[in-house]
């Protein structure tokens, strides 16, 4: 990217707070290919990246006024909306496809819904909302994605101890609160 780029989409973002149709067109021109291969390379499955990459734009169509341009460069706040939605979909889309693909049996003796198991993931569910979003955050790029503490680091651009930090207080949190 070019320095003069950051500041084309602040012009951007500040006419498509106008409802400008053509500056919101010129945005995702400009940055739905780096947009996309943030969702491709969280989640690997090309369908679920092109329906958080619209997530995302919806999002800044909607959101465009909460943009402050002295917190973050606009590429960077459009990112965190796409790394989170991606967070948040391999969250759902895991329980989702575990939920297909246990078999169905008709056997009495096969578990039924509120099982040991499924109360658990319930109440896993439950406790990882608790969190912070930087310790969600670190916690499902670690263990969904199986990046590791400097690659988070990286990839978050956060120093080393603050990730390590989050993850290791959040998974403190999560076996207290699950452990209950």
């Amino acid at each position: 990217m070019d320095s003069s780029q950051p500041e084309l989409l602040n012009t951007l973002i500040k006419a498509v707070v106008n409802g400008d149709r053509l500056a919101f067109e010129r945005l995702y021109r400009l940055t739905s290919p780096h947009l996309f291969a943030v969702a491709l390379r969280t989640l690997g499955n090309r369908a679920w990246a092109e329906d958080v990459l619209q997530e995302c734009f919806i999002t800044v169509w909607h959101n465009a006024a909460s943009f402050n341009s002295a917190l973050s460069s606009p590429l960077t706040w459009m990112t965190h909306i796409v790394r989170n939605r991606a967070i948040d979909r391999l969250r759902s889309g895991a329980r989702r496809q575990g939920r297909v693909e246990e078999p169905v049996s008709e056997d009495l003796a096969c578990p039924t819904p509120g099982t040991e198991s499924e109360d658990r993931a319930d109440r896993l569910d439950r406790c990882l909302k608790q969190l912070s979003s930087e310790q969600r955050q670190s916690i499902s790029l670690a263990y969904y994605q199986g990046m590791s503490h400097s690659d988070i680091a990286d990839w978050l651009q956060q120093p080393l101890g603050s990730v390590k930090s989050w993850i290791r207080r959040g998974l403190a949190h999560l076996r207290e609160c699950v452990g209950r």
